[in-house]
């Protein structure tokens, strides 16, 4: 089953020719990220004109990459939200117009169900259930156990911001650029992770629920009352603000190791899951099970490749979803969840 997708929910415009769910022809990324760095963050208008620009170019290398003609595709997909409206209108519009010219279904995905399947990506080997998948990115905050592609619950979610959204604020205050996670990682290396205390939001709570609001105030309460700063301060405080983060993700999926012992495998997706301190912390905390990652860093953050992937799993799942029109989801099962944008 080759697919092509289309991913366009925020400042990425991506297409991707995906094999059976998990082989990647090709996946073609074009950024704006660059263009808001200087922003400090992505402006809606902005990316959609963007990705007007970006989106022909970026179909027609993926299937030049992937040596495809349309007459080979079995199906379309594209991301159908949550993200910006704006930019999902613009891969959605296209997506429908190929959809009919070339006479093929087309699937909608929710973006989430598109990262919780980029752990198989370009993997060969045998993925064990039941999973708990933690997906941390700018736009969301999730953890999900998983007893198959279109079988799982909702564990835990943030109750305000996402993990993502609290590395850019702590790379403002700190005055270090856009997107904000590799910027403070860097100046974190050579830091002291335990220097500065921080607050472990909802730990005495059962629920695995997120909140970093109160991480980030706690960080810009820091910076005011710490007066000049000096250059091994800034790399201490990087680094410890990046570790109490790392530890409240941690705690949220120690929470549901306890509540789900059988879990077999732990995955980590999104564009937090490219943090190197995150990867390692859970590591060190999840005894002998596997914790998996993203293959190729490219599919830790929004690109295609994922979305075809989905798309695949939940036609294989529901073979009536690819004949159904775009817009009926309402006949699917009452668990599967990623049908609808939420």
């Amino acid at each position: 089953m080759h697919i092509l997708a289309i991913e366009t929910s925020c400042d990425e415009t991506s297409a991707s020719i995906v094999e059976d769910g998990k082989k990647v022809l090709s996946n073609v990324i074009s950024s704006s990220s660059e263009i808001f760095a200087t922003l400090g963050g992505v402006i809606p208008e902005a990316a959609a004109r963007q990705q007007l620009t970006c989106i022909h170019p970026v179909i027609t290398k993926a299937l030049d990459d992937a040596g495809c003609m349309s007459d080979a595709l079995d199906a379309l997909a594209v991301t159908r939200g949550p993200g910006l409206l704006q930019s999902l209108l613009v891969g959605s519009t296209v997506a429908r117009t190929l959809a009919r010219l070339w006479s093929k279904p087309l699937v909608g995905i929710h973006h989430t169900f598109g990262h919780l399947s980029s752990p198989w990506l370009d993997v060969t080997e045998e993925i064990l259930w039941p999973i708990i998948t933690l997906s941390a990115s700018g736009g969301h905050t999730e953890l999900w156990l998983r007893r198959s592609h279109t079988d799982g619950d909702l564990l835990g979610s943030t109750r305000d911001d996402a993990a993502g959204e609290a590395f850019d604020k702590g790379a403002q205050l700190l005055g270090l650029p856009y997107p904000g996670g590799p910027a403070i990682s860097v100046l974190g290396q050579h830091g002291d992770p335990h220097a500065y205390p921080f607050p472990s939001p909802l730990a005495d709570l059962p629920s695995p629920d997120f909140s970093f609001s109160g991480l980030k105030t706690a960080l810009k309460y820091l910076i005011r009352d710490s007066g000049e700063i000096s250059e091994q301060a800034r790399r201490d405080i990087a680094a410890s603000y990046q570790h109490a983060l790392c530890v409240h993700l941690l705690t949220g999926i120690e929470k549901s190791l306890h509540l789900h012992p059988e879990v077999r495998e732990i995955h980590l997706v999104g564009g937090v899951s490219a943090n190197i301190h995150l990867r390692s912390l859970i590591q060190e905390h999840i005894g002998e099970r596997t914790l998996r990652t993203p293959k190729n860093i490219a599919y830790c953050t929004d690109n295609a490749a994922m979305i075809a992937a989905a798309a695949a799993f939940l036609i294989q799942a529901h073979p009536q979803v690819a004949f159904a029109p775009f817009e009926t989801v309402a006949s699917l099962p009452a668990n599967f969840v990623f049908a609808v944008s939420q």
